[in-house]
């Protein structure tokens, strides 16, 4: 039973006996040396707290919100191609499990259910991520698609020009359902800033640009009326020896200047990272592998239960660090300093068996 776990590396565990080495090295892996994604786990680890004592911390509330919607926790669920090769619910477990829970899934355009499936599965807001895969009057179909399904906001995803080298796909010959299937995906090399404005005045409601990782790209969004960067290396999946995501943040906030909402992701696992981010000037964290994991683990009840014990992680720390919301959250309460070990996808998990589940 999915409410039976206690913590989330038992999700983990259970991820890994339910999924073929193929998949899992799909869901897990990233691009050529896995540099980006280590350092994701890196940059994270290099944050230390600065608690303050002697408050009253006996009630702590960890929502926050997002575009006018109440978030439970500042999660929300990361889109993920192919997620039906994860679990056979795909998009739909996922929509469940954030209703359920009260958070905004963000579904992509190359998963299964279709866009409407998913839509219809569950009640709450959602999001619609886009990759090309057409010309524009293929991409003012599926947008009119996405508005008629009651999507809240489009999420273009500029950072995947060409698919990463995945050596761990490489070596099982394996590919997902998604890539399998796509056709043009070579459109997606040829998105340039006015393909953005135009499919941005064609969706007309909040935008978020997807892949963001410099400051001077983020200033360029903002000029042209991008409501939401969301700062993504893509997990490490795409361009090796990148920047840790947490890295980049701090630049961008400070290029963004309080002109957009800030989103992130990059290795979350925790709810300590949640916080880390939050009090860097995200707005809200997205999670992406630990969202498979868990679906790999227990469906859309295995997602909510990981919901809730990131959101007991969340609490736990407020009350620790002497906050009872994310309203007193600032940069004061964390620093900088050195890691103390190696920073891989599951090294949060002190407990797992030889360090790492492969």
């Amino acid at each position: 039973m999915a409410a039976e776990f206690t913590c989330n590396q038992e999700i983990i565990e259970v991820a890994r006996r339910n999924l073929t080495q193929d998949v899992w090295d799909y869901l897990t892996g990233a691009a050529e040396s896995e540099t980006t994604l280590r350092r994701n786990r890196y940059a994270l680890d290099k944050l230390a707290f600065l608690p303050r004592v002697c408050r009253d911390v006996s009630k702590v509330d960890p929502s926050s919100t997002f575009l006018g919607h109440k978030l439970r926790i500042p999660v929300m669920l990361a889109p993920i191609g192919s997620l039906q090769a994860i679990h056979e619910g795909g998009g739909a477990a996922s929509c469940t499990a954030a209703s359920k829970f009260g958070t905004i899934p963000m579904i992509s355009s190359i998963t299964l259910p279709s866009l409407e499936d998913c839509a219809k599965s569950a009640e709450g807001p959602k999001i619609f991520q886009l990759y090309v895969r057409g010309d524009k009057a293929w991409i003012r179909d599926i947008l009119g698609r996405a508005k008629a399904a009651g999507y809240t906001a489009l999420a273009l995803t500029v950072d995947s020009a060409v698919y990463g080298i995945r050596e761990r796909q490489l070596m099982n010959a394996y590919q997902p359902p998604s890539v399998k299937a796509q056709t043009n995906r070579h459109l997606q090399s040829a998105i340039t800033w006015e393909l953005m404005d135009w499919i941005k005045a064609e969706w007309g409601g909040p935008f978020i640009l997807k892949g963001v990782a410099t400051a001077v790209d983020t200033k360029m969004a903002i000029e042209r009326g991008v409501d939401i960067i969301y700062v993504s290396n893509h997990g490490g999946r795409q361009l090796d020896h990148c920047l840790g995501a947490m890295e980049t943040l701090p630049t961008v906030v400070a290029a963004a200047a309080g002109k957009a909402k800030i989103l992130i992701d990059g290795g979350f696992v925790r709810g300590s990272d949640v916080i880390k981010a939050v009090a860097l000037g995200a707005d809200a964290v997205l999670i992406g592998r630990l969202q498979g994991w868990a679906l790999a683990a227990g469906g859309a009840d295995g997602l909510l239960r990981c919901l809730e014990l990131l959101e007991r992680e969340i609490t736990n720390t407020l009350a620790l660090l002497g906050l009872v919301s994310f309203k007193e959250l600032t940069k004061d309460y964390v620093c900088q300093v050195d890691p103390l070990g190696p920073c891989h996808e599951m090294s949060a998990f002190a407990h797992l068996p030889n360090g790492r589940l492969v």
